[in-house]
């Protein structure tokens, strides 16, 4: 199936590079019945296999075809078809040929997606995406994504497809991207109940950090490392948060930033690996631990309930902070890979570590690319209000996002910052109380005379609308 999978990327690629602008697709978006009804025709004319025998109301209607049915003549048929379009500029046609494409593998990039959940990782389908630019994934749904998502906040050529996903090497830059399609059973709640139960808990107040400031060409930088002392309580804290949120049944548990140390995600896993099946099969499926701070890294470690380790998301852009009035840099080094997990029901989900999230243009480049549907962001942070301010954005494309700080981040003179830990913003229907679109996760008290009690953890649930 290689060589559909490489003509969906030519069109898609033409048509890109011919168009100039987004107008094409805005016109296109409005053409008439009698011009579609014509583009139908024809390309049925050239390429039968992709159309049933029969019409409905005069419409000819789409062939989902089967591995086996494609042949040698059909694939030379669709090569000079897109030749020929491509020679006359005919870009309806294109984009037309490329819904129809899209329409007729829809079986067959449902079953791609039974064999990407074997995986460990996998790559694009297609095996152009060098000379065109275009790689192709196949399209989890979401239960909480209009029909027409995206048609309103952008014009593109991802607008016309529903069963393919399409990532633009134009919009990824440099960024390097992993996917991970997890099996529908992975999230035992949601398949059971179309329901996403989140556990997210600031975990401590206590930092036990130390910051570290240096100078590299003429930039000033910190570094972050662990103060001394055993790591054993602070791992055994992440476990029994852990315990908790298998408790109240979550399928995803996330902590936040910067307060884990080197032994955690191995403590953890072992933890989890003691357990037997029947009590591991209660636990989160998706643990994103606390990240580590190290080697001039900040990274989260991923895990599921089994104590594997999924994947580690590294943080790519450095936050900024001033020290009497001096600005220093986080002194990090960008791995430049992004983790996207897949899942049918739920979309695409991405790990961004705060200043990620932040970072305005990073963050769209990322909702552009993979259009993801839930953002997980881990913090430690002095301030919520930038964060909330980033959530709409995400919003207008029906991704909800999950917060968590961590009020370790507490500093003297910021109380007022801290009146919520964390949030989980939602898409809600339109007959929904906007009340429910913004749930808050609001500190204990005893926090901003620095007491910790160790028992914040709050959950919620994601579902469809």
């Amino acid at each position: 199936m290689v060589h559909i999978y490489n003509a969906a990327a030519e069109i898609c690629s033409f048509v890109n590079r011919a168009c100039g602008d987004d107008s094409l697709f805005v016109r296109y978006s409005c053409i008439t019945a009698a011009a579609r009804r014509n583009i139908m025709s024809d390309i049925r004319k050239r390429l039968p296999l992709l159309f049933e025998p029969y019409e409905d109301a005069g419409e000819p209607v789409i062939h989902c075809i089967k591995k086996h049915e494609p042949t040698e003549e059909f694939y030379n048929a669709l090569d000079d078809c897109i030749t020929e379009l491509e020679a006359a500029g005919e870009l309806f046609r294109l984009i037309g040929l490329a819904q129809v494409l899209d329409g007729a593998m829809r079986d067959i990039l449902q079953e791609k997606i039974d064999e990407l959940q074997e995986d460990d990782f996998s790559v694009v389908l297609n095996s152009n995406r060098e000379r065109t630019g275009v790689g192709l994934l196949p399209r989890c749904s979401c239960v909480w994504e209009r029909k027409h998502r995206l048609s309103q906040s952008s014009n593109c050529m991802d607008n016309f497809l529903c069963n393919i996903l399409l990532l633009e090497n134009t919009i990824l830059g440099e960024l390097i991207d992993k996917h991970y399609f997890l099996k529908d059973d992975f999230f035992s709640g949601f398949a059971q109940h179309k329901r996403l139960r989140i556990a997210a808990t600031p975990l401590r107040r206590e930092a036990n950090l130390e910051v570290e400031l240096y100078e590299r060409d003429s930039v000033q930088y910190f570094r972050v490392r662990r103060a001394e002392g055993g790591c054993g309580p602070e791992n055994e804290a992440v476990w029994q948060k852990i315990v908790k949120a298998a408790k109240e049944n979550s399928d995803i548990v996330v902590f936040p930033e910067m307060l884990g140390n080197e032994e955690t995600a191995r403590y953890i896993s072992a933890r989890l690996k003691e357990l037997d099946a029947d009590e591991r099969k209660n636990f989160p499926a998706m643990i994103i631990l606390p990240s580590v701070w190290s080697r001039n890294m900040n990274t989260v470690t991923i895990l599921n309930r089994e104590g594997s380790i999924l994947c580690r998301q590294s943080k790519q852009n450095p936050f900024r902070v001033e020290f009497d009035g001096t600005g220093y840099l986080e002194g990090i080094r960008p791995n430049m890979v992004v983790n996207i997990f897949h899942h049918e029901g739920i979309g695409r989900i991405a790990v961004l570590i705060c200043k990620d999230f932040l970072t305005t243009k990073y963050m769209e480049q990322l909702m552009r690319c993979f259009k993801l549907t839930l953002i997980i962001v881990p913090s430690y942070s002095t301030g919520s209000y930038d964060f909330r301010q980033s959530f709409d954005l995400c919003a207008h494309d029906d991704c909800n996002v999950v917060w968590i700080n961590t009020c370790a981040a507490l500093r003297n003179g910021k109380e007022s910052n801290f009146e919520n830990i964390g949030y989980v913003r939602k898409r809600i229907g339109r007959s929904d109380d906007d009340s429910q679109k913004l749930c808050r996760m609001p500190i204990c008290r005893g926090a901003f005379s620095g007491e910790c009690s160790h028992d914040c953890i709050f959950f919620e649930d994601i579902k469809g609308v």
